[in-house]
């Protein structure tokens, strides 16, 4: 028997989702595994709880955590287990649910839980900017002014989102980055900067289409400032895997930067807004947490 516990964040994704999660004690007690698994279920009370919550499992030696929401969720549970032999576990029931995307896992719960009976932990990286860690991909510029009206909406969802992004569209103004440090020295004016871990923001936008969670190395994605003009082409690239062959898309690959702003600006961890200097210090940590996938037979 092993120690499984499940962190339920009751406010992630849209009302429908949220609705679910209620059922969920009752569909994880049906689906698991009991021969296999020994569940505890907690939900979430407030923000930095599911953190608190996985340090202190990780600490009783439990061989799973299963965050259950979107990547918020997943980032705080994984503060609490990085550099730890607890594995990670996703139920993904957030908006744009990134993390398990790239991961290959179902965004149907009951399809979630059942492979989390035939499962196996992986270690993969995961990132730092400025101390705070990231799983998924983390950055400035449009995206993040995005990420910022988005967590401000009362509505979550697909339609939110992009809402949000045709309103910022027209009347955001690019700036001059400096990014210094493993062989680079690069100043872009850029549209947006992408430090990628993982391959996409979530909804399947592949930001970073080749970038992989176990090289050790982040992918830099560099939008032009001139992206506006291309807007049509990249939101289909976007979505189809191919916008690092965009002409408007400049790839970079680096363990470990320094990004210099010319100005404090919005900054996105893993999706949510945070609070950062200007100047900001980003790398990847590798083989810092471990993850639950489907078992490769």
């Amino acid at each position: 028997m092993k120690n499984i516990a499940f962190i339920i964040n009751p406010i992630s994704g849209a009302k429908e989702t949220q609705n679910a999660k209620k059922k969920l004690p009752k569909l994880i007690m049906q689906t698991l595994d009991m021969e296999q698994w020994l569940p505890n279920i907690v939900f979430t009370e407030y923000a930095g709880h599911a953190t608190e919550l996985a340090y202190q499992y990780a600490r009783m030696g439990f061989d799973a955590v299963v965050a259950v929401g979107g990547d918020g969720t997943i980032n705080e549970v994984a503060r609490g287990l990085k550099d730890t032999k607890t594995a990670l576990g996703i139920i993904p029931m957030g908006s744009g649910n990134g993390f398990a995307r790239h991961l290959n896992i179902s965004i149907r719960p009951q399809k979630a839980l059942e492979m989390l009976n035939h499962s196996e932990p992986i270690a993969v990286d995961y990132g730092l900017a400025n101390g705070k860690l990231f799983v998924s991909t983390c950055g400035t510029g449009f995206d993040a002014v995005v990420a910022d009206n988005f967590a401000g909406s009362n509505k979550r969802g697909f339609m939110t989102y992009l809402q949000n992004t045709l309103k910022v569209a027209w009347s955001y103004h690019p700036q001059t980055y400096h990014i210094v440090g493993d062989g680079l020295d690069v100043t872009h004016k850029a549209f947006l900067i992408t430090f990628a871990n993982a391959n996409q923001w979530g909804y399947e936008a592949l930001i970073a289409p080749k970038a992989s969670l176990q090289d050790g190395k982040m992918d830099i994605m560099l939008m032009s400032s001139h992206a506006i003009l291309g807007s049509a082409s990249l939101a289909l690239r976007l979505f189809t895997g191919s916008i690092d062959n965009s002409y408007f898309m400049d790839t970079l690959r680096a363990k470990e930067v320094t990004l210099e702003r010319e100005e404090k600006a919005p900054f996105h961890i893993d999706g949510d807004p945070v609070e950062m200097e200007k100047d900001i210090h980003i790398k990847i940590v590798p083989d810092g947490l471990r993850v639950l996938v489907e078992k490769r037979f």
